[in-house]
């Protein structure tokens, strides 16, 4: 197997990990979907820092983690939020979920263009969609008004342009 291509093989795994928590999402198994989250943040983490040791670095690899990333951070949070704590305020909390998922996505594409190396514009997906996924874990300990408020917040500052250093 070429070693250059285990940097792929944890983006698919972090695609995956989305994907799965959609499906839990799906038979209101809304802990474990948040769990699947948190788990491809771990291994989004681990996929940019293989490719720059492995010198596996690519445009293709960069593309793949984005449309990843999409997926494990800007859809499943959003659709999980929805379904475990915004189902109930009706068309508001299906509006304020898809902006988040429409947010990350352009978030994304602007990261992908800038290729700025000292910090980041706006708050990564990442982050943001972690944060969801966080938030749904801790379940019942939040008062209702919590998620669309932190949903909005969040999907407002991927989009910003507040710079966040990379560390």
């Amino acid at each position: 197997m070429n070693i250059k291509l285990i940097p792929s093989i944890f983006t698919l795994a972090n695609l995956l990990l989305g994907i799965v928590s959609l499906i839990f999402t799906m038979e209101d198994e809304f802990q474990i979907a948040a769990g699947m989250i948190l788990f491809a943040m771990v291994l989004d983490g681990m996929d940019g820092r293989l490719a720059r040791r492995l010198d596996a670095a690519s445009p293709f690899g960069k593309e793949l983690d984005s449309l990843a990333d999409l997926v494990s951070f800007g859809v499943s949070p959003a659709i999980l939020v929805y379904a475990a704590k915004m189902k109930s305020f009706g068309y508001i909390g299906l509006i304020i979920c898809i902006a988040f998922a429409l947010c990350g996505a352009i978030r994304l594409a602007r990261f992908n263009v800038l290729n700025i190396s000292t910090y980041f514009v706006g708050v990564p997906i990442t982050a943001a969609g972690s944060l969801v996924a966080l938030a749904v874990l801790v379940g019942n300990r939040l008062p209702d008004m919590t998620y669309p408020v932190l949903v909005v917040l969040l999907a407002y500052l991927m989009v910003s342009n507040i710079k966040i250093p990379k560390y």
